[in-house]
């Protein structure tokens, strides 16, 4: 079973200190929403096992962080400045603003013409023509910036320009030679025209990049499919249902500037519609950028006419194959997925509502184990005996360096098991009157809500093993 709709998650979120709408104290700010103290462990979680898996569990893999605010020639020679735009449409009749192409998809279906399409907001269909809208979120630097036009900068709107402009840097330090990737986690910014949907789409987010280099005469639409396969598993393997992806393969007409094929995994986000493909949503993208970004950043050869390209740049980006004794610009295979999508589609995944045995019914966050923002949950039965939170402070400091374990006594034991439920503790331990005279806790599974007694001296190996069993 996964959560019916997005707005179940943002009840949850809300309830339980996973996210908040940001400023909500001066009316919020649209789109904009911030990592509670659940939030920021589960989203934190998630980066670690994404890095895990591609950084440390592979060999060709390495990783940086680089700044948000670059020079912005670099916006100028990757494409942003000319070819970021999304088309934007204004209702004539109300004023209301919004993103030609997804208010067609969304309200008509694909393929459909806007002239078709009636505002959400007045029911008219009196649009004015669609306009390119640059989604580069602006700033300026220095002391006197306003009145300085060379001041101009962008926050980046993707992690990607990064990496390539660190290309040689990676590749001759870690003496690496192809293939291997660069991966990055890092926030990137983009003024969307209709941000929405909770964390779905924001204008500010956090991204899980990496662009994994190879010759020119790989094979990249393989690669391609092999990145494909290996992010689903990824996704399955910590939680998510096969049936609730799928993958897409862009249109040629809808693909990138730089992408010569790109393969979306979208996730099932709008079960709740009744249309299948109104249902989905993209989790993240596989594009095949070809050699486009290095030649781009790259002081190349000067042209026919004797006019140098790229006249900007003071580095060749071209990489040298001792072995074939050639020299080339490497193509380029990436894998692009957002935090806050992966977050929420695990979210999703992972809500239950079960029925005790008194016949009430719970909601049951059903984690993967290593996304889970704590693991475990140390609960006195009685709170005003003081030998028994004596002994489960013990126990939780016993446990605390070696796995995430929290502390609670602000309710009775049912309620206390309910919490933990609810945001997703693969297992609470209970101390007990019976506790201070065998030396054992009762240990509750979240997932079957079995216990069993276990000696207070083999606690953190028993829990490790059962933690460990339920990730692999």
């Amino acid at each position: 079973m996964a959560a019916p709709n997005i707005e179940t998650i943002v009840s949850l979120s809300k309830r339980r200190g996973f996210v908040f709408p940001s400023s909500e104290i001066y009316g919020g700010l649209g789109s904009a929403w911030d990592y509670g103290p659940l939030g920021v462990e589960l989203a934190n979680n998630v980066k670690r096992a994404w890095w895990r898996w591609l950084v440390y569990e592979r060999d060709d893999i390495e990783g940086i962080d680089s700044s948000i605010i670059l020079n912005p020639l670099v916006w100028r020679y990757s494409g942003h400045e000319a070819t970021f735009n999304d088309p934007l449409v204004d209702c004539k009749e109300c004023k209301s603003r919004f993103r030609a192409d997804k208010l067609v998809e969304e309200t008509a279906g694909e393929g459909a013409a806007l002239s078709d399409v009636k505002c959400p907001n007045c029911g008219k269909t009196n649009w004015t023509e669609p306009r390119p809208f640059n989604m580069m979120l602006q700033t300026r630097l220095g002391a006197v910036a306003e009145d300085d036009p060379s001041s101009l900068a962008y926050l980046r709107p993707e992690t990607a320009q990064g990496i390539f402009i660190n290309f040689l840097n990676v590749q001759q330090t870690m003496r690496r030679k192809l293939p291997f990737g660069v991966a990055q986690v890092g926030k990137s910014f983009r003024n969307e025209v209709t941000p929405g949907n909770f964390i779905l789409r924001t204008r500010e987010f956090e991204q899980m990049e990496m662009e994994y280099f190879v010759a020119p005469d790989a094979e990249h639409f393989q690669l391609v499919d092999y990145w494909v396969e290996r992010y689903v598993g990824w996704y399955t393997g910590l939680g998510v249902a096969p049936e609730n992806l799928f993958l897409y393969e862009v249109p040629q007409e809808k693909l990138a500037h730089y992408s010569r094929r790109t393969v979306d995994i979208m996730y099932r986000f709008f079960p709740e519609r009744p249309e299948e493909p109104r249902q989905w949503e993209e989790l993240m993208g596989i594009a095949y950028r070809t050699d486009f970004d290095l030649r781009q950043h790259s002081n190349k050869p000067a042209d026919e006419e004797g006019k140098r390209l790229n006249a900007d740049t003071t580095e060749d980006l071209s990489y040298f194959d001792e072995a074939g004794k050639r020299r080339f610009y490497p193509h380029v295979i990436e894998p692009a997925s957002g935090v806050n999508r992966s977050l929420l589609a695990f979210m999703m995944e992972a809500y239950q509502e079960r029925t005790t045995e008194k016949g009430e019914k719970r909601v049951v966050l059903a984690l993967h184990p290593e996304l889970a923002p704590i693991k475990v949950a140390v609960l006195p039965l009685a709170k005003n005996k003081p030998e028994i939170v004596s002994m489960a402070r013990a126990v939780k400091g016993e446990l605390q360096p070696s796995v995430r374990t929290v502390y609670d006594d602000t309710g009775g034991i049912g309620k206390l098991y309910a919490r933990q439920d609810e945001i997703g503790t693969p297992f609470c331990v209970t101390v007990d009157h019976q506790s201070l005279e065998d030396e054992a806790v009762t240990v509750r599974d979240r997932d079957t809500w079995t216990q069993e007694r276990v000696k207070t001296a083999e606690l953190a190996d028993y829990l490790k093993k059962r933690l460990k069993s339920r990730e692999s």
